[in-house]
């Protein structure tokens, strides 16, 4: 297959390159079985590879440098991808394949899974995205601060759900979006959550609102869509969502209810997921100058 264009030498250690070389891999690791030279355990890995190589690019692009993904993290994965066909030991990094994500046009994932769950939700009011593509993960820093203006920052905590250990490679969609359901923010994907539980999914996760509260439009709200993969159809689809308006923005904690799929942008036609006291937990702290 034509995947052998590695150099002997060391990974590319340049944004677009890694980028290039992590789909590459996410795509033959995702390649369906019978025309593929690989098992799938040796799958397994190449994904996990691509996977370190999104979180080396996401670390370039960073300004945190407490715990992201070193350069010699990334030297370590060499010999593994070299060797790949003869490589049976545990992989040196804790993280999951990265589904390759399907990126569908809103409105689009519904049809797809229509058979599967009794859950028919509002009508989806999708937005198109006008923002750069991003990867799951791609936290963005927060704004520099300006006199009088607040930023908010919000840490995800947890979210409670009944099948929360059943699912795969959960990670959360935060948006800002206005009372037409268009993006007012760029869209953020926190990484894959930390921890799975009975009931709950945590994250413990901070997002930076990439807009000073005072400049929120009236109507708008804070998204959390929250997003797992699903095997059998090789898709990463909304499981549920919830949202904050802006007179909920405050210090402190705060748990928001969950809402049936598709996500609804325009808040016309909510229904609760469930009767139980399932939420999700967040903690908001306001920055001003």
């Amino acid at each position: 297959s034509g995947w052998r264009f590695l150099p002997c030498g060391v990974f590319p250690e340049g944004l677009h390159l890694q980028r290039q070389l992590a789909r590459h891999l996410q795509k033959e690791a995702q390649s369906q079985h019978n025309n593929s030279e690989f098992t799938e355990d040796q799958k397994k890995t190449i994904a996990k590879i691509a996977t370190c190589l999104e979180l080396r690019s996401a670390a370039l692009q960073s300004t945190q440098s407490q715990d992201e993904f070193k350069l010699e993290d990334l030297k370590k994965l060499e010999p593994i991808l070299k060797n790949i066909l003869t490589y049976n030991k545990e992989f040196p990094f804790d993280v999951q394949p990265v589904p390759l994500r399907k990126i569908l046009a809103p409105g689009e994932e519904e049809h797809l899974e229509f058979e599967e769950d009794d859950e028919e939700g509002g009508a989806g009011a999708g937005s198109p995205d006008s923002f750069p593509a991003r990867v799951p993960g791609t936290l963005l820093p927060r704004l520099p601060s300006e006199p009088g203006m607040t930023l908010l920052t919000i840490n995800i905590e947890k979210i409670g759900l009944k099948d929360a250990g059943q699912c795969i490679d959960p990670y959360i969609t935060v948006s800002v979006k206005d009372l037409n359901g268009i993006d007012l923010t760029p869209v953020q994907d926190t990484p894959v959550a930390l921890r799975k539980e009975d009931t709950y999914v945590h994250f413990n996760v901070d997002i930076e609102i990439q807009k000073h509260v005072e400049k929120l439009t009236k109507g708008a709200a804070i998204f959390f869509e929250f997003k797992h993969y699903k095997p059998k159809k090789r898709f990463t689809s909304t499981k549920c969502f919830a949202f904050m308006e802006m007179d909920e923005i405050k210090p402190g904690a705060i748990v928001i209810e969950l809402y049936k799929k598709p996500t609804d942008f325009k808040r016309k036609k909510l229904q609760l997921l469930t009767k139980k006291p399932l939420y999700l937990h967040l903690h908001q702290t306001l920055h001003k100058e």
